[in-house]
Formats: C-alpha cells, structure tokens, sequence
C-alpha cells in the first residue's frame, strides 16, 4: 500500500463551458471541460487539470483559511465539493483519455456511462454529499 494513499480525500471537481478546441463546442454549455483539485491537509491543494495536449499537475499551498471552492465559483466555474474514493479492486472501464476519464480516475469513479462533463456533473450531483453551484447559490 502507498503511503500516499489518504482516501477519502476531499475534492473540488470544477466544470467549464469554455473551450479552445472547436469541437467540444457540442458538449452543454458550461459543462465542456472539467479538473480536480484533492485536499493534501488542511491549505494545501494537488490540482489535476488534463487538457488536449498535456495534463497539468500543479500542487498549490494557500493562506490559512482560503476558500479555494469559492475562488473557483468567483471566476465563474461551477464547483462541486466531494471526495476521492478507494476505487473497486477491478480494472476500470476503458474509455478514451479526456477530462473527464482522467478527473474519474482520480476519484475513483469506475461509472463507464459517464463521458461527458455533464453526465460526470450528474453522477457527482446525484452520487456525493455536496454540490456547490455558481449558478444557483442556494443549493450551497
């Protein structure tokens, strides 16, 4: 067992509708790209974020307190608080590498109907204990 096994762990799944890439343009509007953020103790944060050409690994320490979910909500992206899970102890689904695949494979989420931001979104929603939405501040 790996001594960076900390599960659960608390994370941040943000969603997007912005996009450089002309053809996710067909996905729902703002739910076009997603990435992660695991808590690593208290104000210390790993954020995973798989773009087209590249995925993006950057572990970010911020001031005592930081509300990094509200940063995200502030700059627009739609937030949802859960947590990462030990995963079944089987070979996850084959899919295609994409955002979503690499944000599930970081949660633990073996949901081989998930493909898109949205459905991902929709699985958290109806799956996990918090969602907190830019959109609708009263779902908070």
């Amino acid at each position: 067992m790996s001594p960076l096994r900390h599960l659960p762990r608390r994370a941040l799944v943000m969603f997007s509708g912005r996009t450089d890439l002309w053809w996710l343009r067909a996905l729902k509007p703002g739910f076009r790209h997603c990435f992660v953020a695991l808590a690593e103790g208290e104000d210390s944060w790993v954020v995973v974020e798989p773009l087209s050409h590249r995925t993006l690994v950057e572990c970010v320490a911020l001031p005592p307190g930081f509300d990094l979910a509200a940063w995200y909500r502030a700059h627009g992206l739609r937030v949802v608080e859960t947590t990462a899970a030990e995963p079944p102890r089987r070979t996850a689904p084959w899919r295609p590498y994409s955002c979503v695949e690499s944000v599930k494979r970081v949660l633990g989420i073996h949901a081989g109907a998930v493909l898109t931001p949205w459905q991902l979104f929709r699985h958290l929603e109806q799956n996990r204990k918090i969602v907190v939405d830019a959109a609708d501040p009263a779902r908070v």
